[in-house]
């Protein structure tokens, strides 16, 4: 459920309900971007318009695209949900009177809120996947021994898949399964696992130096370092190491997906998984596929990832994928909002109590590290010239002052 509803805000839809659709038009007494409540109107009705947008585009479906929110943000719905909860017409005319009112193009409503009665709530996308018949996977390779590596890797021995990590040499490989092992440990204080069940995953994962380690799985899943040089290479030599028919999946978060597909020799292999940090802890994964992922390619991918206690969500291959397209948009936004004199506790405030959101854009951003964030913006800037995506001036500010968010004890807040 959507949070409280400020008084304001309470106002003003209740306002849209009565209006006439067709004859929405300013009125100086609508309280947004003047009373306390909105900054976070605004913030929270363009992320939905651009949620739609995306819907519109055929990119992914509204259900996956909901999913894919409050699994990957922590939302307490996602934006069809709460499109459904206040209103299309309601939010096509607080949209439309909020572009009046600023003249922003994100505020122009999604031609999709138009037709929402008519196509209902849940136009969905045709799967790629049809008919196909997942291919069967037994034993797992992953290759990386970073945090997103070991984290994959122990999900995967948890579920019972004979699995093989792939490092540099062979001694950074048994460092990594040290450190899986020191995690097991930790879940088995907490109570998440028994002895029993640690042991019997570990049993399971064997470290390895050389990539011929992998000829014999039935899936392979990169995870090192985001630079498309290093994935190019080391997809080439997969597509000559793995055996025919084996999945290659890469779990980049911003680089296309295609690029290691053609690098591989054998694209129709490709896919990418785009796994969540902390791995073990976050259930979502965005499945993405390359046009020329093959149709089983996708249903494998999707079929692993309940086997992994995981919700898999089908998108296309841009960058961004779901989750940072939507929500990097909605937190450079507030940055932005900074340069107006919004306050960002205050912004923050006003975003958890009116909407429900478990953290305001400001916190948030101190919790994924400023660094992190304005790196993300500057590769979807790249993909997508537009501004909200071009990285706000205090976001730049405060990382070349070496202010982080939490990870350096200061940043927005």
């Amino acid at each position: 459920m959507v949070g409280r509803v400020s008084t304001g805000l309470r106002e003003l839809i209740l306002e849209e309900i009565e209006a006439t659709p067709g004859e929405l038009s300013y009125s100086p007494d609508i309280p947004i971007g003047v009373a306390a409540e909105g900054p976070a109107a605004a913030l929270v009705f363009a992320y939905l318009n651009r949620a739609a947008e995306l819907w519109e585009t055929g990119y992914a479906s509204a259900s996956d695209i909901d999913t894919a929110m409050r699994l990957g943000c922590g939302l307490p719905s996602g934006p069809f949900a709460m499109i459904d909860m206040i209103g299309a017409e309601v939010v096509r005319g607080v949209l439309a009177r909020m572009h009046v009112i600023t003249g922003d193009p994100s505020f122009a409503p999604a031609p999709l809120f138009a037709d929402f009665t008519r196509v209902h709530r849940r136009p969905t996308v045709t799967p790629v996947t049809g008919t196909a018949t997942a291919r069967r996977i037994d034993r797992v390779g992953v290759v990386g021994t970073g945090t997103m590596a070991r984290g994959i890797a122990e999900v995967a021995v948890t579920a019972g898949l004979p699995t093989v990590l792939v490092g540099r040499d062979h001694a950074r490989a048994e460092q990594a399964v040290a450190k899986i092992a020191a995690s097991m440990e930790r879940s088995v204080g907490k109570g998440r696992m028994v002895e029993a069940e640690r042991d019997r995953a570990l049993g399971l994962l064997a470290p390895a130096g050389e990539r011929g380690a992998l000829a014999h799985v039935d899936l392979v899943v990169e995870a090192v370092v985001e630079d498309v040089a290093v994935k190019r290479e080391l997809f080439a030599d997969l597509g000559r190491i793995c055996a025919p028919g084996a999945v290659l999946a890469t779990t980049t978060s911003s680089l296309p997906v295609a690029e290691c597909a053609v690098a591989s020799g054998r694209p129709w292999d490709v896919v990418g998984l785009h796994f969540f940090n902390p791995a073990p802890a976050m259930r979502l994964v965005e499945v993405v596929r390359t046009d020329a992922t093959a149709a089983d390619v996708v249903a494998t991918a999707l079929a692993l990832c309940p086997r992994l206690d995981k919700t898999g969500v089908e998108c296309g291959d841009r960058t961004g994928f779901i989750v940072n397209y939507l929500l990097f948009a909605y937190l450079n936004r507030a940055v932005a909002l900074l340069d107006d004199g919004a306050d960002p506790e205050a912004v923050d405030t006003a975003v958890t109590t009116e909407f429900g959101y478990p953290l305001g854009p400001f916190a948030l951003l101190d919790v994924v590290g400023l660094d992190v964030s304005l790196a993300i913006l500057r590769r979807l800037h790249l993909a997508f010239p537009e501004p909200d995506f071009r990285a706000a001036r205090q976001l730049d500010e405060l990382v070349v002052r070496g202010r982080l968010g939490r990870k350096t004890g200061g940043g927005f807040r």
